[in-house]
């Protein structure tokens, strides 16, 4: 290993010793500075625009962004000078002369970094009056709001969008005041290639962006007499939900939202990881007639609807790869409507079907064609929240989250395994299907359970195994960046693996687009998707079921109404059709 050359200076008079190349932001840090940002992210976008992170830099003329600006031996900076403070709260009062000030109302109130650093700078919102920017608010899609009148121009979505997901439908627009961040032509988010995964919002210091709230929708479900309203919660919920409600990153409080959701007025509070369980069962049986008939392959995973889009804008000649089998949202509302329905005697009409869903693109997929189990143009799902619509929701209605007691979900939809609860981070789809395809292949209960090698946040992994002497390859990518690598060596004929998953968001469903959104100063500081993940894992580590074929009620789904995975009956109620999109 190489030595690192290591530099000295000075930060408000503290000695910091940093490796070379470190930049001023990141050797404050050591020093137990902050440094306030708002258009740096790391990884994803350090351009010095916002310049509110500016330092005084002895001998230099100017202030200087520290977010790209290195050290150098001997250096004093100095990060809270007059100088500097009046410098970046004269910036956020620029800022704020052309922002729609809605704080009452909006979103993002109490969690809006451009509100929490004018605030602590003292900023007087009405300092500079003058002409001010007037878009129309984008409502074009079923999962993404777009009011530029709150943009602050940081770009934090467009490096999302660009380098992370490399779907690369927004930009910046125009010059000087009337810069703004649009799709090409000024087209609607409808109009492009968006493939909804939420990740711009998920970045995005205010309330610019924000997912399509359906509270009004579920609040009049849940008050109209002739409506029989049931929620399911998927894997990741859990241990995200509670960030909103002032726990610890990856805090699980599984037991608390159970009790919130049946307080709500639902009248049954059920577990979407029974469907992922469900979803095994139907993909690994799929993945199997595959590798014994000499079917496409590699099949590649279908759970996550962004990718599903992303790969029908994009490798709509590789549609064919992609497994039939809807995803766990979608199987849990086909069962609700048919089996469930069936055993309760409720007509599919009358039941409304709510999922609680990290991620934004499961708005969309609601609405796809080729969802409806129950016939008619009754939807499988009728409407869907993100965690934070969930959170937005029990606060309206006066709940006290910590207060509440731990409950359980309810039988028979609640009934789940730790395979069904791994879906929830990257890899999760892929070693839940291998504990089931493994034992069925084989015939013999595993020895070690864990299949550590599909774990982890690396954005693209890959592992063999051998099962009755035949040679498996799988690979698990997370980040549309990561799947267009693998697509393209499908494309190219190189692919040389059997069974891929894929995840639209870095991290997995952990990181979606529709969980409680972090600073910018803790997404660079603390990694978030892990720790979420890791308390997935350690609750799967403590359930008495681990694999989804041990699941009972799944077996009495397939024994009582199914028949048997990839029936003819279960291929009309759980698997799904795929349109080309034309890419723009």
């Amino acid at each position: 290993m190489e030595n690192v050359k290591m530099v000295n200076l000075k930060i408000n008079n503290i000695p910091v010793t940093v490796p070379a190349g470190t930049t001023i932001l990141d050797a404050a840090k050591q020093a137990g500075i902050q440094i306030p940002t708002l258009c740096y992210l790391r990884k994803i976008n350090a351009i010095g625009a916002c310049r509110i992170c500016v330092v005084e830099v002895k001998g230099a003329r100017t202030l200087v962004a520290s977010c790209v600006y290195p050290v150098n031996e001997g250096m004093e900076v100095f990060t809270n000078t007059q100088r500097v403070l009046e410098s970046r709260k004269t910036t956020l009062e620029l800022i704020l002369s052309d922002h729609k000030k809605e704080c009452l109302s909006c979103v993002r109130s109490g969690n809006c970094e451009l509100q929490t650093l004018s605030n602590e700078l003292g900023c007087d919102e009405h300092k500079f009056v003058g002409d001010v920017s007037d878009y129309p608010v984008d409502q074009s899609t079923p999962y993404i709001v777009r009011d530029n009148t709150k943009c602050i121009l940081c770009r934090r979505c467009v490096a999302a969008c660009k380098k992370v997901q490399t779907v690369s439908v927004i930009g910046a627009n125009a010059r000087g005041f009337d810069t703004h961040i649009a799709c090409a032509f000024e087209q609607n988010l409808a109009d492009v290639s968006c493939v909804g995964c939420g990740q711009c919002i998920a970045v995005c210091p205010t309330g610019a962006l924000r997912e399509k709230d359906e509270l009004d929708d579920v609040v009049a479900a849940l008050n109209d007499p002739t409506k029989h309203v049931i929620v399911g919660t998927a894997p990741s919920i859990r241990v995200a939900l509670g960030e909103e409600f002032g726990y610890d990153i990856g805090t699980n409080v599984e037991g608390k939202m159970v009790s919130a959701l049946r307080r709500l007025g639902f009248n049954g509070v059920f577990d979407v990881d029974f469907a992922a369980d469900l979803t095994i069962m139907e993909e690994g049986t799929e993945f199997l007639s595959r590798l014994k008939n000499n079917g496409v392959l590699p099949m590649i995973t279908s759970c996550s609807p962004a990718w599903i889009k992303f790969c029908e804008h994009n490798y709509p000649e590789l549609l064919p790869h992609l497994s039939t089998c809807k995803s766990p949202q979608q199987m849990f509302g086909a069962v609700a409507k048919t089996y469930y329905a069936e055993k309760l005697g409720i007509d599919p009409k009358d039941l409304y079907v709510v999922s609680i869903m990290p991620c934004t693109a499961k708005k969309f997929e609601k609405g796809r064609a080729d969802q409806s189990a129950a016939g008619n143009g009754i939807p499988d799902i009728d409407a869907v929240l993100t965690t934070r619509e969930l959170a937005r929701l029990i606060k309206r209605q006066g709940l006290l989250f910590r207060e509440l007691p731990d409950e359980q979900f309810d039988a028979p939809l609640g009934v789940s395994t730790g395979a069904g609860l791994i879906f929830g981070t990257t890899g999760g789809v892929m070693e839940a299907a291998l504990r089931t395809v493994s034992e069925i292949v084989t015939g013999k209960a595993l020895e070690k359970i864990e299949f550590e090698a599909v774990r982890g946040l690396e954005g693209i992994k890959e592992a063999k195994y051998v099962l009755n002497g035949v040679e498996v390859r799988v690979a698990v990518a997370s980040g549309l960046g990561n799947a267009r690598k693998l697509m393209d060596l499908i494309k190219e004929g190189k692919a040389d693996y059997h069974f891929i998953e894929i995840m639209s968001c870095p991290g997995g469903c952990v990181n979606g687009g529709g969980q409680p959104i972090q600073p910018g100063y803790v997404i660079n500081n603390v990694d978030v998707p892990a720790t979420r993940a890791k308390a997935i894992y350690d609750s799967d580590k403590g359930m008495q079921l681990r694999k989804s074929h041990e699941n009972p009620v799944v077996k009495e789904l397939y024994a009582n109404y199914f028949g048997e995975p990839n029936s003819h009956k279960a291929h009309e109620a759980l698997h799904t059709s795929y349109v080309p999109r034309k890419k723009h």
